[in-house]
């Protein structure tokens, strides 16, 4: 329930990562701030952290750790000399610690609002102009105003469909009832294998599923550096993931308690049964009557809203962050920074996003991390580049922790040394990136990396060893 007051400097609609981050910024600039959300727990309680906390990265990478886990104790610890018998698993346990970690973690946002004064209302809004906002009261259905001098939209994503594969919840799923199984599918099928489905399969593979992907797109992972992705197939096909390119689904029905999957590729039309089917084909912006019709919020033909270089929409004083606009990936650090951004812009300052330095994370075993360009865009502009490549096979550490599976590649200017792109496929790839991301953000050259002094052994000196093949490429020319 909103406070009495009515008009703010600031009203933030969406509690993400985005939005969160947003109104902070502006409460710690001192602007009178409200953010107004309508998340419920699955005890209906209002909760901070939209969909990447509750239902999205944080909820699969706690469910990952636990498979991690379970999959070691059954696979790979005999290699220390470590024997475990009769090691079972609690699905509804691990569910309930991965719940209980997003319920504290939106027990401290809560209490960093109250630090900063926000008034958090837990209700539907709908911008009804520049200026207004209509809040939906949850319980009562009641309507009434708020007022701001200017409106952050936040609202995040949700998870694409599809007409072929009606989602039902119980058979026929999207990636958030995947995130809540009661027990492991014998036999999986996911639609998809981007990001979120391999991340689902990466969990349920490990925890004992049959899994399929079915990726209707040719290549894998397209949009990374083809390197990498070529390396990341060769290695989750060995670990058992059942990776079917070109495979456009056609149908999805349930029946005696099974999933029948028809679709097709090159060699013709096949049919698989399966006990659970995950539709993770994507996700689009949350702007269904976000905005009233008179408002006259500019969105493009797939729900986007339309921002400029500023994050400012068509309408004067409203901006819109985060996974609602087409300004970079849908990430949760990327709309964390745009949230910042726009706080500091309405304050008077102005510091832009560098989306060209935004790291990108698959949270797979192995994960995949890059930042940059890939090797394939910078060829086809003609740049002139040099590549270095470090594998983990040759990494001290990696071998000691027996995670030797991936590599390190450095691109940088052949002319001029400058770091143009880093990929990483490899574990804990997500932290390595970091100092990739730093290095390009300082402009550093790949010599800079190469005469950074790393711990011996560690993970990050694998990203120096790479540094140094492209300081050896130069020297033998």
């Amino acid at each position: 329930m909103p406070n009495k007051q009515t008009h703010y400097d600031v009203i933030v609609i969406g509690a993400g990562p985005a939005g969160f981050a947003s109104a902070v910024r502006c409460a710690q600039l001192g602007l009178k701030t409200a953010c107004v959300d309508n998340w419920r727990n699955k005890k209906s309680q209002g909760r901070l952290g939209g969909a990447h906390l509750n239902t999205g990265g944080v909820a699969s990478m706690t469910l990952l750790e636990s498979a991690k886990i379970y999959y070691q104790l059954n696979h790979e610890i005999a290699k220390h000399g470590i024997h475990a018998e009769s090691i079972s698993i609690n699905v509804p346990l691990m569910i309930q610690r991965k719940d209980k970690i997003i319920e504290d973690i939106g027990h401290k946002m809560a209490d960093v609002f109250a630090h900063h004064k926000i008034d958090h209302i837990h209700a539907k809004a709908r911008l009804l102009n520049t200026r207004q906002v209509e809040i939906t009261h949850l319980e009562t259905q009641a309507h009434s105003l708020i007022e701001g001098s200017h409106i952050i939209l936040a609202t995040g994503s949700n998870p694409a469909t599809l007409s072929c594969a009606p989602i039902d919840n119980e058979f026929i799923i999207d990636s958030i009832a995947a995130l809540n199984l009661k027990e492991v599918p014998k036999k999986l099928a996911i639609i998809g294998a981007g990001v979120v489905g391999l991340e689902l399969a990466s969990i349920w593979h490990r925890l004992g599923a049959e899994t399929i992907l079915l990726e209707a797109q040719e290549n894998f992972l397209s949009l990374i550096d083809q390197q990498i992705s070529g390396e990341a197939y060769r290695i989750y096909q060995h670990q058992g993931l059942d990776l079917r390119l070109g495979a456009r689904v056609i149908s999805a029905k349930k029946g005696n308690k099974k999933v029948t999957v028809e679709y097709q590729d090159q060699d013709g039309t096949h049919s698989l049964r399966v006990d659970k089917l995950i539709v993770a084909c994507g996700r689009k912006p949350n702007t269904g009557d976000l905005a009233a019709p008179e408002a006259d919020l500019l969105l493009d033909d797939n729900g986007y809203v339309y921002v400029d270089d500023n994050c400012r929409t068509n309408l004067p004083g409203v901006y819109a962050i985060g996974d609602l606009t087409l300004l970079g990936p849908m990430l949760a650090h990327k709309g964390i920074e745009e949230g910042v951004f726009v706080a500091e812009l309405i304050a008077g300052i102005h510091n832009p996003v560098n989306y060209d330095n935004l790291p990108c994370v698959v949270y797979s075993e192995p994960e995949i991390a890059w930042v940059g360009q890939t090797e394939q865009a910078l060829r086809a502009t003609g740049e002139p580049v040099k590549i270095g490549i470090y594998p983990l096979t040759a990494t001290v550490r990696a071998l000691a922790m027996g995670k030797t599976e991936g590599m390190i590649k450095i691109i940088a200017n052949s002319e001029n040394d400058k770091i143009l792109g880093v990929h990483i496929i490899g574990t804990q790839a997500s932290e390595l990136i970091a100092e990739a991301v730093l290095a390009m953000e300082f402009s550093a050259s790949s010599e800079d990396l190469a005469r950074t002094i790393h711990a011996r052994p560690t993970l990050s000196e694998a990203v120096h060893d790479a540094a140094l093949m492209l300081k050896y490429l130069s020297e033998s020319k």
